[in-house]
């Protein structure tokens, strides 16, 4: 209803003008939390005793949760400055870009969000990259720091996204009562971000060409879209204005917030997942990353895209600064090295995968095992290569895909990950033969990867090879016990196995009563 009127209110003034008592019925039909409705409820009638009332309630509560606040006589004293590019700014829609404020404009709503909780972190002191690197990770301003670097340190640009950063905490906090519990400020910003302004995951159509676009805070802002790592990165931000603890969690591939027990998926309206829904066969816990490394995270998203489109110059450059922020992390060692194979610089990317080829990374079971490969000469640069070609939803790119594995395959017969693509390809193709195959020909290199023996189970069990599929279901189990890790996955695997065919390991006694009992 309120949208109705909002919209309806320029169309009956054209038509001559509105009453006194539509206005009284109009102002009160607004949202009196609403600082964006107040505003655009002003512009609208100016010079009406409501529309003044407007304003100052606006104003009123931007100033909501301030210790000091600005009254002279009872009255609350507005700024002295052009309201309506202020308006403009806090109503604008999804891809207007073009409103920009002006330095007056800027100051007063830095004035009015000066008490927020991120003004106190040194890293909103910070206006140079390299005085970034000497702040220790609970004192960065996240959004100070990313946008530097995107805007190569133009403070300008930089306070034109930040004064729309403070204006979405201080409209979260005119929702919330003084003294609101972090709870009440996480479902609040919950609601404001994925119901109220509709940040969404884009369509893949879109995101598939443009991920990076949609994981810079500013395009995030703009467009009200975003991949995991751009709207995580927006809600951090939000939280650090509003003093509000969170956790950054990173499964593989992926990024979401926690508050306390409470899991916030970012591409999902911000429901609750349960944590086994991150955890896999080879993912055996969850990283928990600083604000610092954070930054690094959107240097490597970047670098990925560069490297999707084959420019390996421009990924190396984005690895490299990504080093300082992640300067041990095993992943960033891995894929740089890798570039710098593609790009000629063999030396450097040796020495980096010398560094991890013998280390599981920690939230993994297993070894990766492409590193080994090529230090041993099993690999070139150019299988790895073939590894990473991208495979879309057409029949005609995995057979692309498959037609690269095999090449390499038959120059290097024992690359296990090829082996593991190979499989994989043949899986999608819906060839479980095929994957049969290639899954026992890596199990014969090498039977210590847990994925290769969950896989192998499920294709035996598709094809009616029960016994063969408990055993690798059972060295799946062994190899994934080795590192603490019981993945729920098994445990489903092993229930529908024990529908159709008995425990192997399960002995029975003679009188066929009782039996041995297993895990």
């Amino acid at each position: 209803m309120r949208i109705v009127w909002i919209f309806l209110l320029p169309f009956m003034c054209a038509l001559g003008g509105i009453s006194e008592a539509h206005l009284d019925t109009l102002y009160r039909s607004l949202d009196p939390q609403s600082i964006a409705q107040l505003f655009a409820f002003y512009h609208l009638y100016p010079e009406s005793k409501q529309g003044k009332h407007a304003l100052s309630n606006a104003w009123e509560l931007m100033h909501k949760h301030r210790k000091e606040r600005r009254f002279l006589e009872g009255e609350l004293v507005l700024p002295a400055m052009d309201i309506d590019g202020v308006i403009a700014f806090v109503n604008k829609q999804p891809h207007e870009n073009d409103i920009k404020l002006t330095i007056d404009q800027l100051e007063s709503i830095e004035a009015v969000s000066d008490h927020l909780a991120n003004r106190s972190l040194k890293g909103h002191q910070v206006w140079k990259i390299e005085e970034l690197l000497s702040l220790p990770p609970e004192e960065i301003d996240l959004s100070r720091a990313l946008l530097l670097y995107q805007f190569e340190e133009d403070p300008l640009k930089v306070r034109q996204y930040e004064a729309s950063l403070d204006l979405i905490a201080l409209q979260i906090l005119a929702r919330l009562s003084l003294g609101a519990s972090d709870e009440e400020k996480v479902r609040a910003i919950s609601h404001f971000i994925f119901h109220e302004k509709r940040f969404r995951f884009p369509p893949h159509s879109i995101y598939a060409k443009d991920i990076d676009t949609y994981t810079f805070l500013s395009s995030v802002l703009d467009s009200r879209l975003g991949v995991c790592l751009g709207v995580s990165i927006l809600y951090l931000a939000i939280a650090e204005r509003l003093d509000v603890p969170l956790e950054i969690i990173t499964p593989p591939g992926h990024i979401y917030i926690r508050y306390k027990d409470q899991n916030i998926e970012t591409t999902a309206r911000g429901i609750h997942l349960p944590n086994r829904t991150y955890l896999g066969i080879n993912t055996r816990k969850l990283q928990e990353r600083n604000k610092k490394q954070v930054i690094g995270l959107a240097f490597i998203n970047q670098a990925s895209v560069a490297w999707h489109k084959g420019d390996h110059e421009t990924a190396v450059e984005l690895y490299e600064k990504a080093l300082p922020y992640l300067p041990e992390d095993p992943l960033l060692k891995m894929l740089l090295g890798y570039n710098y194979l593609f790009i000629g610089k063999e030396a450097e990317g040796k020495k980096l995968l010398s560094e991890i080829q013998d280390i599981p990374f920690d939230h993994a079971v297993s070894k990766e095992t492409t590193p080994k490969d090529f230090l041993e000469g099993k690999v070139d640069a150019k299988g790895i290569q073939a590894l990473f070609v991208h495979v879309d939803e057409t029949r005609e790119s995995i057979l692309e895909k498959q037609k690269q594995i095999e090449g390499v395959l038959e120059k290097y017969p024992e690359f296990r990950d090829g082996i593991l693509q190979l499989a994989i390809t043949h899986l999608q193709l819906g060839r479980n033969g095929e994957a049969l195959d290639a899954l026992t020909r890596y199990h014969r290199l090498d039977p210590t990867s847990p994925m290769v023996e969950y896989y192998l189970s499920i294709v035996s069990h598709s094809r009616f090879l029960y016994k063969e599929a408990w055993q690798h279901l059972q060295n799946a189990e062994a190899l994934t016990a080795q590192r603490n890790h019981s993945p729920y996955c098994l445990k489903g695997l092993r229930h529908a196995l024990r529908v159709l065919y008995p425990d192997p390991s399960c002995q029975f006694p003679d009188n066929g009563v009782e039996r041995k009992k297993t895990g």
